[in-house]
């Protein structure tokens, strides 16, 4: 059983940067796409981030390119969100998830079958 566990978040002020970190067990092989999702209150969970674990091509949602880099261990086993020119309107709870292959993309949270318990990120104006 994959098991996540998020840590890193954090309160920061705008134009502020956090690294979140995830850190994975129980992969049975090298091919799975670990992805960040963020949900805010009142609003639908939101896919930011992904990347391939064993070929390490990488996805973004347009809200965060060029603010934001998802990056990984050499193992694989642990996957960052690198946060920078944090703005009010990312103020969520990040969770990271993790699914089989099949393609990396973060446009439907539905596709990932294992989550972490999510790690709060509030940034202030």
């Amino acid at each position: 059983q994959v098991q996540l566990v998020e840590s890193g978040g954090g309160s920061v002020q705008a134009g502020g940067s956090l690294r979140l970190s995830c850190a994975a067990s129980g992969y049975t092989d090298g091919r799975y796409c670990v992805g960040w999702f963020r949900q805010a209150p009142g609003k639908e969970r939101e896919g930011v981030a992904g990347i391939h674990t064993r070929y390490g091509g990488t996805y973004y949602a347009d809200s965060v390119k060029g603010r934001f880099t998802i990056s990984q261990d050499n193992a694989g086993n642990t996957v960052y969100l690198q946060m920078n020119s944090l703005k009010p309107d990312d103020t969520a709870m990040y969770f990271c998830a993790a699914k089989s292959d099949g393609g990396c993309s973060v446009a439907s949270a539905s596709m990932y079958s294992y989550w972490g318990q999510g790690t709060q990120v509030t940034v202030a104006s």
